[in-house]
C-alpha cells in the first residue's frame, strides 16, 4: 500500500535529531559571531519538526501493523499521505510551504542537509536562503554581526543588495562583511544575467531562479526597517521577498504579512510602476 511505503521510507530516511549540547559546544553563543546563536535556533525548530514527524509515522507504522488504533490526527494524517499532501499535524509545527508531500519530503531533507554540513564543516560562504526556518533571524544576526564589530547600534545598520553571478558554486570564501546568499525564484520577470538587472519574463516563464546576492551590511540613514525597506533610488526596484508563492499570511504586529520577509533594492531600467504593476517579487519557495 502507498502509505505504507511511504512511512517506512521516510522512517528510514530522517535522520536523528540534532544534538544541541554538542552545536553548543562547537559553536558557542559569542558576543562576536551572532550566526551561531541562529544555527543553535534552527537546530531546536527542525528537532521540533523531527520528533512530530517521526512520532506520528511509527503511531502510523503501528496502526498499519494492527497494534494500535489510530487517532483523529493519525486518521487525518493518513488520509493526506494517500493524496501526497502533507499532514496538518505536520504543518502546525513546520515553516510555511505549498508543496505536496514527496517535494515537502525532498526540501525538507535538503534543509537538514545543510544544517548539518554547517556543524560539520562550519558556515557555509554562500548561504541557501530557502534552507532557514526562520529567514528573519538569519537576516537579524548578519546586520547584529556587522553592528558589533563597528560599535553602531543595530537599528541604524542596513543591508546594500549586490547582485553577484549565477552559480552559488563559485563563491567558495565567505565576504569580509555580510552574507552571500541563494536560492531565490524570481517571479514576474526575467533576470538579465549580463546587465545584471530585471527585463521582461520569457513567454510562459512564471519563475526564473535568481542570482547569487550579497547582502552588505552599512550604516543607514535610518529610513529603513533594517531589512532593506526605503524609498527606492533611481534605477532600482524595491522587491518583496515572499515565503511562498501564495504570498499571504497571518498579519503580524508589524503590519505586514507572516508571508513577508523583507524588501531588496535590485537593479533595474525601468520605473517602479512597470514591476509593481507585473507583481514582481522574490520567493524563497515554489508550490512544486
Amino acid at each position: 500500500e502507498r502509505v505504507a511505503a511511504v512511512v517506512t521510507g521516510c522512517l528510514a530516511r530522517l535522520p536523528p535529531n540534532f544534538d544541541l549540547e554538542a552545536i553548543g559546544e562547537r559553536y558557542p553563543v559569542t558576543y562576536e559571531e551572532s550566526l551561531n546563536t541562529v544555527l543553535a535556533q534552527e537546530s531546536a525548530r527542525f528537532n521540533r519538526l523531527l520528533s512530530v514527524i517521526r512520532e506520528s509515522l511509527k503511531a502510523m507504522d503501528g496502526a498499519l501493523k494492527g497494534l494500535t488504533v489510530m487517532s483523529a490526527d493519525l486518521e487525518a494524517a493518513f488520509r493526506a499521505i494517500s493524496i501526497n499532501q502533507v499532514p496538518e499535524l505536520w504543518n502546525r509545527v513546520s515553516y510555511p510551504s505549498l508543496k505536496p508531500l514527496g517535494s515537502y519530503l525532498d526540501d525538507l531533507y535538503a534543509r537538514l542537509a545543510m544544517l548539518s554540513d554547517w556543524y560539520d564543516h562550519g558556515p557555509p560562504p554562500c548561504f541557501w536562503l530557502p534552507g532557514f526556518f526562520f529567514v528573519q533571524s538569519f537576516l537579524t544576526a548578519s546586520l547584529q554581526n556587522y553592528a558589533r564589530a563597528h560599535r553602531v547600534p543595530i537599528d541604524m545598520v542596513d543591508f546594500d543588495y549586490e547582485m553577484m553571478g549565477t552559480d552559488p558554486g563559485q563563491y567558495t570564501t565567505k565576504p569580509n562583511e555580510g552574507v552571500y546568499i541563494h536560492g531565490l525564484y524570481l517571479e514576474g520577470c526575467g533576470w538579465d544575467s549580463h546587465a545584471k538587472q530585471l527585463c521582461e519574463s520569457a513567454p510562459k516563464v512564471l519563475f526564473v531562479s535568481a542570482p547569487v546576492m550579497w547582502l552588505r551590511p552599512r550604516p543607514s540613514d535610518g529610513q529603513g526597517d533594517g531589512h532593506g525597506s526605503g524609498p527606492a533610488a533611481r534605477g532600482t526596484y524595491n522587491c518583496p521577498l515572499y515565503r511562498t508563492a501564495e504570498r499571504r499570511g497571518v498579519l503580524a504586529t508589524t503590519g505586514h504579512s507572516t508571508n513577508f520577509v523583507m524588501e531588496l533594492r535590485i537593479p533595474s531600467d525601468r520605473p517602479q510602476e512597470v514591476w509593481v504593476r507585473a507583481g514582481v517579487a522574490f520567493l524563497l519557495s515554489l508550490a512544486t
